[in-house]
């Protein structure tokens, strides 16, 4: 197994995160312009439910990250 990691430092992984959370956003928002909610027994309701709410999570879980990177790196 061959893998190099880059070890990036705190400015760049802000900014690598601020790209991810616009990425997930605008999926988040495509998403969203067609979600009507889980239709009972349709499993393609539930797959696009559960598509909305895992975008969700990652950006609210990004959105996290950053607050804290920022506070460690003092911006707010």
């Amino acid at each position: 197994m061959n893998s190099t990691f880059k070890l990036l430092t705190k400015e760049e992984k802000l900014i690598e995160l601020r790209e991810s959370l616009t990425k997930y956003e605008e999926r988040l928002k495509h998403e969203m312009k067609t979600y009507r909610g889980v239709i009972h027994e349709s499993a393609a309701s539930e797959i696009k439910h559960s598509t909305v709410m895992v975008l969700r999570d990652m950006v609210r879980s990004i959105t996290e990250e950053i607050q804290n990177l920022e506070k460690e790196l003092g911006l707010k």
